[in-house]
C-alpha cells in the first residue's frame, strides 16, 4: 500500500471525532452521477453537485444515503462563474462517526429524521419478514411453475415411451 493511501486510512481509523473547519458542512449523498461527480443535499435541503476526488477512488466507496464532509467555501463563486460542480468532498463519514456527531449535537436537523426513519424502517422490515416466514408455511395458494420452453430436452421425449415394463 502506498504511503498516501496508508496515511489516509490511518487518519480515518484514528479520528473517530470529526471537527468541521470553516466552510465545511455535512451533506448526504443523493445520487452518484458518474466520473467522480455526486449529487449531495445540505442541512437546509439545497441540492448541489460535488466532486469526489480521485485520491478517494480505491480507498473509500460511497453509496446513496451515506454522509460526507464537503468543503463548500467557494460554492457561491463557482455557481456565479457557471460551474455546475459547487463543492469538493473532503471526508467520508463512517457509521461510528455519524453516531458520534448525532450525540454531540453538530448533526443537522434534516438528517436526524432520515437516520431514525431508516433504522425504524429496517426494524419494521425485519419484523414483517419474520411474520411472513411464520405465515408462509402453506404455499398451496401459488400457481405451479411453468416449464421452460427455451431449451430442448430430448431425454424427456424418450423417457415417456416404453418404460421397460415388458421385460
Amino acid at each position: 500500500m502506498k504511503a498516501g493511501r496508508k496515511n489516509m486510512r490511518r487518519a480515518c481509523d484514528e479520528g473517530a471525532a470529526v471537527a468541521l473547519a470553516e466552510g465545511e458542512s455535512i451533506m448526504q449523498v443523493l445520487t452518484l452521477r458518474g466520473s467522480n461527480v455526486i449529487e449531495v443535499m445540505d442541512g437546509e435541503g439545497v441540492k448541489s453537485l460535488a466532486l469526489f476526488p480521485a485520491k478517494f477512488q480505491k480507498s473509500f466507496w460511497i453509496k446513496s444515503g451515506s454522509f460526507v464532509v464537503v468543503d463548500a467555501s467557494g460554492r457561491d463563486q463557482a455557481l456565479e462563474s457557471g460551474s455546475k460542480i459547487a463543492c469538493v468532498v473532503s471526508q467520508v463519514l463512517f457509521h461510528e462517526q455519524v453516531r458520534a456527531l448525532e450525540k454531540s449535537g453538530n448533526w443537522p436537523a434534516v438528517f436526524k429524521s432520515t437516520t431514525t426513519e431508516a433504522s425504524e424502517a429496517g426494524t419494521q422490515a425485519q419484523a414483517a419478514h419474520v411474520d411472513e416466514e411464520l405465515d408462509s408455511e402453506d404455499d398451496d395458494d401459488l400457481p405451479p411453475l411453468e416449464a421452460n420452453t427455451n431449451r430442448n430436452r430430448p431425454f424427456e421425449l424418450y423417457s415417456d415411451s416404453d418404460s421397460g415394463s415388458d421385460s
